[in-house]
């Protein structure tokens, strides 16, 4: 979705940390040695985790596990990374090139169905957050008084079986819809009328910025209309991964929990970590982050279960809602896809 700089160092720059490292090891070497016997440290396990997206309020709960030492508490080195491309998350964590990553519930079941060997092992985010806007002023009233208008989607089949179905579900013609192919411009493309609604915004980001500008919008939520409630954003390993470092995704778990439970008790202390740790590349509105992490602690919240809990119920609800609107290509099963931890 996004193309991110990466940045270097000066080779003048490099050249310097290389000898304060170089000139601290040697005079230092035999102090930690010993230190490290005495105090029985032991060396933390590495995890690269990629982010879905830039950091922003949904990752407040990484971030507080970061800054609260939960982690390191775990025993965990986690580097905290988001990928060149939102879309090549699931296939780096797949071939060994990062240990765990954010992604979407139903992406993870269509990678299965073409044989990428990834697996959920936390739902985060536990509903949905993609939802259908239209403007207030619009006359429309429910999902099935769209036939006849524009509909903005960002090229994604998945986007546009969901609309059929809240159509449909609500006693409309989906045949009668008219998709136009927006790109990632969703806001522009309402607020220059160039269709009537859009699919694809999240309401704990596009809504706000949208209301933000004065634009008044009507959501309606896919789960209300014929669309299973599934897991907007889970975490996912490999099967090669969950092979090799199970032990440490649990602890991963464990210490992210963590975080979330400081960033529900702590909203605002947790958000300003997040802030601190933004990507120059793409600055936050504090007070949007500030509305978005309000809206998404309750739909992260497991209840009485833990952090990251996951159901063969849901994953066979999208399994079976994905294959009868012909998004996979063979077919999958609930217990390959997801585990719990």
């Amino acid at each position: 979705m996004f193309t991110w700089k990466r940045w270097m160092k000066t080779p003048l720059a490099l050249a310097f940390a290389v000898t304060l490292l170089t000139s601290a090891a040697c005079s230092n070497n035999a102090d930690h040695t010993e230190h490290d016997k005495v105090s029985g440290e032991k060396e933390l396990e590495q995890l690269t985790v990629l982010l879905d997206w830039y950091p922003n309020a949904v990752h407040t709960f990484l971030y507080a596990a970061e800054e609260q030492g939960y982690f390191k508490e775990a025993g965990l080195d986690v580097k905290l990374q988001t990928p060149a491309d939102t879309n090549d998350a699931l296939k780096l964590v797949a071939t060994g090139k990062a240990d765990l990553a954010l992604s979407y519930q139903m992406q993870v079941a269509v990678s299965r169905a073409e044989d990428i060997p990834v697996v959920s092992v936390g739902a985060i985010v536990r509903h949905p957050l993609n939802q259908l806007f239209v403007p207030a002023s619009s006359g429309v009233k429910s999902p099935k008084d769209l036939a006849g208008l524009k509909i903005g989607y960002p090229s994604l089949p998945l986007d546009e079986a969901m609309v059929n179905t809240m159509v449909e579900s609500d006693g409309g013609d989906a045949s009668k819809l008219k998709y136009v192919d927006i790109g990632w411009d969703l806001i522009p493309s309402i607020t220059t009328n160039k269709v009537d609604g859009i699919i694809g915004g999240y309401v704990n980001h596009e809504k706000l910025l949208l209301e933000k500008e004065g634009v008044k919008l009507l959501a309606f939520n896919p789960a209300d209309y014929g669309v299973p409630d599934y897991y907007e954003l889970v975490l996912t390993a490999s099967e090669k991964g969950l092979e090799s470092k199970s032990e440490a995704f649990r602890r991963f778990m464990e210490a992210a929990a963590k975080g979330q439970e400081y960033t529900a008790k702590h909203p605002n202390e947790a958000l300003k970590l997040l802030l601190d740790k933004q990507n120059a590349d793409f600055p936050l509105d504090a007070e949007i982050e500030k509305q978005s992490l309000a809206i998404l602690l309750p739909l992260m919240d497991a209840g009485a279960e833990k952090f990251g809990a996951q159901s063969a119920e849901s994953w066979n609800q999208v399994i079976a809602w994905l294959k009868e609107h012909g998004q996979l290509s063979k077919e999958v099963k609930a217990e390959d896809v997801f585990r719990n931890l």
